[in-house]
């Protein structure tokens, strides 16, 4: 199987590459992808710059997945890229996956926020026969200076509650695992069942610890709260992991959780908040929609298209 190729169109060159060889903003596209037999970048190149590009993880059986394991993947566009570019970029990945023995590919396209062409890729892709398998809903608070300005105004009434609850809530680089067994223990008394690769996080974690954060909710230095931030862009906070402990009469835990993670956002200096889908493929937990609703200025779809070639 060939790692490299340049096909010249007009003026552009197809590449692909092995991931990992040019670093990306999207941290999880640097990682490698175990169990799999090769993990590449596809990109369309102008003048040295990436115009459009996507990541396939190969399972050696046909099939092309972008990115496993990962909360999504999909295509990367340049500001300004033009629809018939992305359209050409998608044929021609097509072509290239089926030459590389490919017979079946699944992506799952990042919500607007983090790119904004994703409303015309996903509208492209259903054009060109590919079927829409998965759509989970994202609430995000956008805004860099709104998320300043929402902690100036909801700071006093934070703090002034967990005083009054004799609480203290705090953030910072993961130094321990154990916080995994609270989350796994208190979602499973409210019947929830966490489907969490621990061996994948831990690796996550080792490799870019400046990445990830752990807000903690104690009483009286016990914890009875938790949850998991990651920057997976520069630009941005994805709030994937949390739990209360129910055996506690802590009231508002949630919100003191969300609030530390504003707070976050506000010393990493991103553009906005992604609060993470509230729903499975098939039912949406509408109590907790409308508790992110609560701290969100916007909301984007995250579709799961797939395609048999």
């Amino acid at each position: 199987m060939k790692s490299s190729k340049n096909d010249i169109i007009d003026s552009t060159i197809f590449k692909v590459k092995p991931s990992g060889a040019t670093q990306k903003d999207y941290f999880l596209i640097n990682l490698p992808q175990i169990g799999y037999v090769d993990f590449f970048d596809f990109e369309l190149e102008k003048k040295g710059r990436s115009k459009v590009s996507i990541s396939f993880a190969l399972t050696g059986t046909g099939q092309a997945l972008s990115i496993p394991n990962a909360p999504f993947g999909g295509f990367w566009c340049e500001k300004g890229v033009n629809s018939d570019t992305v359209e050409d970029f998608i044929l021609d990945l097509q072509i290239e996956l089926k030459r590389m023995g490919v017979n079946y590919l699944k992506l799952t396209q990042a919500p607007k926020s983090y790119e904004p062409l994703s409303d015309l890729i996903n509208n492209l892709l259903f054009k060109l026969g590919f079927q829409q398998t998965s759509v989970l809903s994202h609430h995000f608070f956008s805004g860099g200076k709104k998320i300043g300005k929402s902690l100036k105004e909801e700071e006093p009434k934070i703090r002034k509650k967990l005083k009054t609850s004799q609480l203290t809530v705090s953030h910072g680089n993961i130094e321990s695992f154990e916080f995994l067994k609270h989350i796994k223990q208190w979602n499973s008394l409210k019947g929830y069942e966490v489907n969490l690769d621990e061996a994948q996080l831990i690796n996550q974690v080792s490799e870019y610890p400046e990445r990830y954060f752990l807000i903690k909710l104690e009483s009286f230095d016990k914890p009875v709260g938790f949850a998991l931030a990651v920057k997976l862009t520069s630009d941005s906070i994805y709030y994937f992991l949390s739990a209360l402990d129910s055996t506690t009469s802590v009231k508002n835990g949630g919100d003191f959780l969300l609030h530390e993670l504003f707070v976050l956002a506000r010393e990493q200096k991103v553009d906005f908040i992604d609060l993470g889908s509230s729903e499975t493929k098939s039912r949406v937990n509408h109590s907790l929609m409308f508790f992110k609703s609560r701290f969100a200025n916007d909301i984007s779809n995250k579709i799961t298209w797939e395609k048999h070639l």
